[in-house]
């Protein structure tokens, strides 16, 4: 027999998630059924998005159910396989995350693309942050060579990668982050860094304008709130601001008040799209065959924080919202 390790909800919650809203469980699997995988985790990803799960609310993606299995996207190895196109000990990713054990469908797992790269970064920068990153600037904001990009959670999983795609492009790029040490690594990568600590939006503002007196052609979003405004007076003509998430929201319990200076979309005739990354996933060979062979030469530069243990995911989660990680979440099982 095989257990299988869990995470469910135990309720939704209020503000920022608390550990005493999940509760680990265990179960024992089923034998397989035909063209079913089984599959021992290795590495699990948390996401901002998996709070809008915990509202109980439809988004544009099912909330998690209480008592119910928790899912995330997850690095593992075929432990046994009913499926003719999985083998023992093969490595692949799929959403049965949150749990040690996953037992699934074979057309919800897939194998891991041939790169020499570790096999954590297909759930990080060669995985849905990095993809998420490059549709923003490419398939969104539409970005050019010379182009003045603004990227906000600069250090982050996503933004890490979108400054480097953005100086690799011949932009010049400003990045947004948290700290001394976040904003150290981004100088060292040719990008301005801005601290947004202590400052309210007169104080962004002004940052932001000093780190590009011409304004910005590009804004990669990941934040909302004060920052979002600072960048709003910071817009050039016919800027593009490219909308991924607003973390800064996401643990709010009542609607809070939109940007003040919306109307800089009018004055600037400027163009802002929110996007999914799910419906580019058929770009996702193109952004591969992009990033991956600069990935496996060290070219590209990501960074990862990483939690030990199943039962350390919760708290995992919660750090994201604290601004502890720098590059992308994971936890190693």
């Amino acid at each position: 027999m095989t257990t299988s390790r869990y995470f469910t909800l135990k309720q939704f919650p209020e503000g920022l998630p608390k550990r005493e809203d999940f509760a680990l469980e265990e179960t024992t699997l089923p034998a397989l059924d035909h063209n079913e995988v089984r599959i021992r985790n290795r590495w699990l990803s948390v996401d901002p998005y998996m709070r809008g799960r915990m509202s109980g609310a439809m988004t544009y993606i099912e909330p998690y159910e209480l008592r119910q299995p928790m899912s995330g996207a997850a690095v593992g190895e075929v432990m046994e396989s009913n499926h003719p196109q999985f083998q023992v000990g093969q490595r692949v990713r799929h959403m049965g995350g949150w749990r040690d054990v996953a037992q699934l469908p074979g057309n919800e797992v897939e194998k891991l693309p041939d790169y020499d790269v570790p096999e954590q970064a297909f759930l990080g920068v060669l995985g849905m942050p990095g993809m998420t990153a490059w549709t923003g600037l490419n398939r969104i904001a539409r970005m050019q060579e010379g182009n003045r990009v603004l990227v906000s959670a600069a250090s982050g999983a996503v933004g890490s990668l979108a400054v480097q795609l953005a100086k690799s492009a011949g932009c010049h790029v400003v990045g947004v982050a948290g700290s001394d040490d976040k904003c150290q690594w981004l100088e060292e990568r040719g990008v301005h860094a801005v601290n947004y600590r202590g400052k309210d939006v007169d104080a962004l503002t002004k940052a932001l304008k000093d780190a590009s007196p011409e304004g910005y052609d590009v804004y990669y979003e990941n934040v909302g709130g004060p920052l979002m405004e600072a960048a709003l007076a910071s817009l050039r003509d016919h800027a593009r601001v490219a909308i991924c998430g607003l973390i800064d929201r996401y643990n709010d319990t009542e609607a809070g008040a939109g940007p003040r200076n919306i109307n800089q979309l009018l004055f600037r005739k400027a163009r802002m799209e929110g996007f999914i990354v799910m419906e580019h996933w058929d770009f996702y060979t193109d952004f591969l065959g992009e990033v991956a062979p600069f990935v496996e030469k060290g070219a590209i530069d990501y960074r990862e924080t990483i939690e030990e243990g199943l039962e350390s995911t919760p708290d995992a989660f919660i750090r994201l919202f604290e601004g502890s990680n720098f590059g992308k979440m994971l936890v190693k099982l």
